[in-house]
C-alpha cells in the first residue's frame, strides 16, 4: 500500500483530501501542528497515522516508507500572511523548500506543492490587463501570501529529475464545505452571511473575477497528479480551476439557489475600494495532462454546504474558529496571557511567583 504524507492534513483542503486518499487506498500519515484543532479529521481519524507537528522542524522519520508527499500546509490566506509575514515565508516558501530537498535527499519520488492562483493578482482598474491566465503567464503578485507560493515554486521546480518528480498545483478560491469549516472563502461566505444575517455584502460592486474550485474537486485534482505517470507532470505548474466568476454573479447565484431552497436573501452593494483582487485563470493544461476537469458548481455546492452546516451544527457563525486570521490574532493573544498564567487551570508554581510592591 503506497503511503502518501499529507502535510497540513487536518486543515480545510487537507481533511477532506486525507478522506479521498483513504477512499482510493492509500495509507495517509499527516503531519499538522493542530493550530485549528483536529475537528476535520473527526471522522476518519482512526484511519490515518497522526504526526503532530511543525512543517518547519519536521520529526527525523517523518518520510520512513513514503512514496510521494502532498504538501497543502502553510499559512493559507492573505490576511494571515500579512499579520506575520515572517511566520508565513517560513512555512510557505523555506519550510515547503527544505521539505522537497529532504524528500529528494531520501529518495521520495513524487513532491506535489500547494501553490496557488493568486500570484496571477493583477488588481482592478486596467481593462487592458484583464484577460485569461495561464502557467506560462508572466505573474508579480503583490501581496506576501502570494509571494510567498511563488518563492517556493521557483525554488522546487527545478529540483526535477528523472528520480523526483516535483509539480506546482495553483489551485483557485476554494469553496465547500469542510469538516475545518471556513467561512472566510467567498462562496462559504456568502452561504453563511445569507443564513446568519439574511444578506450578502458585495464589496467594490463585486466586478473583479476570481477563479473558482469546489474543495471536494481540489482533492481529486490532487489524487489525478498522484496517479498521473511522473513524464506527463514532473517540472510543471498546473491551475485547478472549475471556471471563473465575477463576484456580483457569484452572489447571484447563490442567492438563487438559496432561495430555491426556501432561504429568502437579499444583496447589498458597497462599492468603495478595500484593496480587491482580480483575475481569470484557465484549467486547461491540467485536463491534457490528466483528463481530470473539475466539475463541482455552485448551486451543487450550496446545496452541500447548507445540508452539512446543519446536520453538523456548524451554526455559531460568529466563533473564529472558522476564520483563519482571526483564530490566529485569538491563539496569539492566548499565548501571550498563558506566558504570565502558566497553565489555565493548574496551580501555578509558587516557586516562580514574586511578591508585588503591596506585598
Amino acid at each position: 500500500m503506497a503511503i502518501v504524507l499529507l502535510v497540513g492534513g487536518a486543515g480545510y483542503l487537507g481533511s477532506v483530501l486525507a478522506g479521498e486518499l483513504l477512499d482510493r487506498g492509500y495509507a495517509v500519515r499527516i503531519l499538522d501542528r493542530l493550530y485549528f484543532g483536529s475537528h476535520g479529521l473527526a471522522d476518519i481519524g482512526d484511519r490515518v497515522e497522526m504526526v503532530t507537528g511543525d512543517m518547519r522542524t519536521p520529526p527525523p522519520r517523518i518520510l520512513d516508507g513514503v512514496d510521494a508527499v502532498i504538501n497543502v500546509g502553510g499559512l493559507s490566506n492573505d490576511p494571515t500572511a500579512e499579520f506575520n509575514p515572517t511566520a508565513n515565508y517560513e512555512m510557505n516558501t523555506t519550510a515547503t523548500v527544505a521539505l522537497a530537498q529532504l524528500c529528494r535527499e531520501r529518495g521520495v519520488r513524487r513532491y506535489l506543492l500547494a501553490s496557488s492562483c493568486s500570484v496571477y493578482d493583477r488588481g482592478v482598474g486596467d481593462e487592458r490587463r484583464d484577460v485569461l491566465l495561464d502557467e506560462t503567464s508572466d505573474v508579480d503578485p503583490p501581496g506576501a501570501y502570494a509571494g510567498s507560493k511563488l518563492a517556493a515554486e521557483r525554488e522546487i521546480l527545478p529540483m526535477a529529475s528523472d528520480t523526483f518528480c516535483a509539480t506546482a498545483v495553483r489551485m483557485g478560491t476554494l469553496f465547500g464545505f469542510s469538516r475545518r469549516m471556513r467561512y472566510d472563502l467567498v462562496v462559504n461566505t456568502f452561504v453563511k452571511d445569507a443564513l446568519h444575517r439574511g444578506w450578502i455584502g458585495l464589496h467594490y460592486g463585486g466586478e473583479m473575477w476570481r477563479p473558482l474550485t469546489e474543495v471536494r474537486d481540489a482533492a481529486r485534482a490532487y489524487i489525478a497528479l498522484l496517479r498521473t505517470p511522473a513524464e506527463a507532470i514532473n517540472g510543471h505548474i498546473f491551475n485547478v480551476v472549475y471556471r471563473n466568476f465575477r463576484i456580483s454573479e457569484l452572489a447571484l447565484r447563490v442567492r438563487e439557489t438559496l432561495r430555491e431552497m426556501g432561504i429568502e436573501v437579499d444583496i447589498r452593494t458597497d462599492y468603495a475600494y478595500r484593496g480587491v483582487r482580480s483575475y481569470r485563470v484557465s484549467g486547461e493544461k491540467l485536463a491534457r495532462a490528466t483528463s481530470f476537469e473539475p466539475e463541482l458548481s455552485i448551486e451543487e455546492s450550496v446545496h452541500s454546504i447548507v445540508a452539512s452546516i446543519r446536520a453538523n451544527r456548524y451554526e455559531d457563525f460568529d466563533n473564529p474558529r472558522y476564520y483563519n486570521i482571526s483564530w490566529m490574532r485569538l491563539l496569539e493573544e492566548a499565548q501571550s496571557v498563558i506566558k504570565v498564567t502558566g497553565s489555565v487551570f493548574e496551580a501555578p508554581n509558587p516557586h516562580v511567583l514574586r511578591p508585588t510592591a503591596e506585598a
